[in-house]
């Protein structure tokens, strides 16, 4: 098997990554091979991997913070063995020169069932119970002490300082851990329903199920003061082979809430953990929690704010996109509408003049809504600006667009598209891709719906597609719209429809192109009478003149 890579990340998951090609960077910038941007600790160029011919080896790429392998300083090229463990910011690797020790290595933390039950070994207590014995005497050795007071005020005060969540992980744990003197610690946040990893002292924990369960469901903080005179664990080979001597367990409760828990464990056999540093570490890990409820919540908030900003943005820039201004031509009368659902929309509309005086409109919907529809908006609104500089024959012109269109297009997407020119003498040339038929009403109050055309743009790169034409009068006018306008509906969920639209379109046909589009843009908000708009509204009016 070829080589791999067993990646601990900051985050607290676990994946392989096989070791191809002849070098593998690894850092926070977006160019590594192997990119973790949200860890702080790593330098954008951290440390690689680089194969010599016949064997891997790694070396720090001049980090701030330093590269580390099984815990020593990495300060020149070093050759990889088995199991080597590469350290750095918050990331551990490790390095399994046949594929199969890295795909088997143990994760940060194992949840796993005992049996037996508990003795006198093993205490419990609450949130509540420590918090309500004022009158207790922190005691060490029969000594009393006031270093867990001191515990208490540096904790307050490492927590006050103002750090990214990541940092503020790490800083609880390290705390709590030297506050009852534990040689290993893992801080575990309730993410979905499930313990992820945050910070940790230590790895290949193994936590009883029963345990997890009393602090997480019951807020119960868990004391075995000894392992080996404990029934449920005494017998567990993972106790054994690690040494675990005296573990405690207690929930990050904030409030009435349980976000999550701290677990730490000695081997050292001449201390056992006592009552008090169990009261100690349910009262730290309280003021923790309430810190990271905060912070998370700040950080959403603080992330809904950028999303806003650059949501706004977007906007504005798709607004430069769109036309301000319908064009002036001697033979129309022009008007164009748009209205995005959400704060970027998914619909284009264009105009294109000509030096012999015809005028083309276009108009098209990606599917979906949002950002995602947005850009891929903008990427048609280039494609068209290209693709439209003479378009004589309208056939070869969509297949074009649809060809390209199809090497970019996800799968889960596509685009309906129209495209028209309007000739000084009245005669209209088009082409559809799958949009909703657009109408032409007649001076005289007749209307027709251009029916036919090709498949939406996106889908089948061979689709084939043709060129239709009809002819205006004077006082004719085309209308061209998307599903927004047909589709809208009201706090009975009833559709606006087309009956509805081509009759307001022929009520107001000898308007002028913009009063036409404001009468209908009216209608459809008196319609919809306070019910959310569903999709995004486009429209656009072309009248012989």
């Amino acid at each position: 098997m070829a080589p791999s890579l067993l990646i601990q990340s900051p985050d607290g998951h676990t994946k392989t990554v096989p070791l191809t090609g002849e070098r593998l960077t690894v850092g926070r910038s977006s160019a590594a091979e192997l990119c973790f941007p949200e860890d702080a600790g790593l330098s954008r160029q951290h440390f690689a991997f680089e194969y010599d011919g016949a064997e891997w080896t790694v070396q720090d790429l001049g980090s701030k913070n330093g590269t580390y392998v099984n815990n020593i300083p990495l300060k020149a090229r070093l050759i990889l063995k088995p199991g080597d463990r590469i350290t750095a910011g918050h990331l551990t690797v490790v390095y399994s020169p046949d594929g199969s020790g890295a795909a088997a290595a143990p994760g940060v933390v194992v949840f796993e069932g005992e049996s037996g039950s508990p003795s006198t070994s093993t205490v419990v207590t609450s949130l509540e119970g420590a918090l309500s014995g004022q009158t207790m005497i922190f005691e060490r050795g029969g000594t009393k002490t006031t270093a867990p007071i001191q515990a208490l005020i540096r904790c307050g005060q490492v927590l006050a300082e103002n750090r990214p969540v990541d940092e503020l992980f790490q800083a609880a744990l390290d705390l709590a851990i030297q506050a009852v003197n534990a040689q290993r610690g893992v801080l575990l946040l309730l993410e979905h329903d499930e313990l992820v990893a945050r910070a940790h002292k230590g790895e290949g924990f193994r936590i009883s199920t029963t345990v997890r369960d009393r602090v997480l469901k019951e807020k119960q903080s868990i004391l075995v003061r000894d392992t080996g005179l404990d029934d449920a664990f005494k017998g567990r080979m993972s106790i054994v082979e690690q040494k675990v001597h005296t573990f405690m367990a207690v929930p990050l409760q904030a409030k009435d809430r349980i976000v999550g828990l701290i677990y730490v464990d000695s081997s050292f056999i001449l201390r056992e953990f006592t009552e008090d540093d169990l009261w100690l570490l349910t009262i730290m890990a309280n003021q923790a929690a309430l810190k990271i409820v905060s912070a998370l919540l700040y950080s959403a908030e603080e992330a809904e704010r950028i999303m806003s900003r650059d949501l706004s943005q977007a906007a504005d820039i798709q607004k430069g996109i769109l036309p301000a201004c319908a064009p002036k031509v001697d033979h129309a009368d022009l008007a164009g509408f748009n209205a995005a659902c959400r704060t970027v929309g998914g619909d284009y509309y264009d105009f294109f003049t000509y030096p012999d005086g015809r005028v083309a409109l276009a108009l098209g919907d990606v599917s979906g809504k949002g950002m995602p529809a947005s850009l891929m908006m903008m990427r048609l609104q280039a494609l068209v600006q290209v693709l439209t500089e003479d378009p004589k024959d309208l056939g070869p012109f969509m297949v074009r667009l649809n060809k390209a269109t199809c090497a970019k297009c996800p799968s889960n997407r596509f685009i309906t598209f129209f495209f028209s020119v309007l000739h000084p003498d009245g005669t209209l040339n088009f082409a559809n891709a799958g949009h909703n038929p657009p109408i032409i009403v007649r001076a005289s109050g007749d209307a027709e719906m251009l029916e036919g055309g090709g498949p939406v743009l996106g889908i089948l790169p061979i689709a084939p597609y043709s060129e239709d034409r009809r002819s205006l009068a004077t006082g004719d006018m085309l209308v061209i719209y998307s599903d927004g306008v047909t589709e809208a509906t009201n706090q009975n969920y009833d559709e606006f429809g087309e009956e509805r639209f081509i009759e307001i379109l022929k009520a107001n046909r000898n308007r002028p192109a913009s009063e036409i589009v404001t009468v209908v843009t009216q209608a459809l908000t008196d319609f919809a009478a306070g019910a959310p708009q569903a999709d995004d509204i486009t429209l656009v009016v072309a009248k012989r003149i």
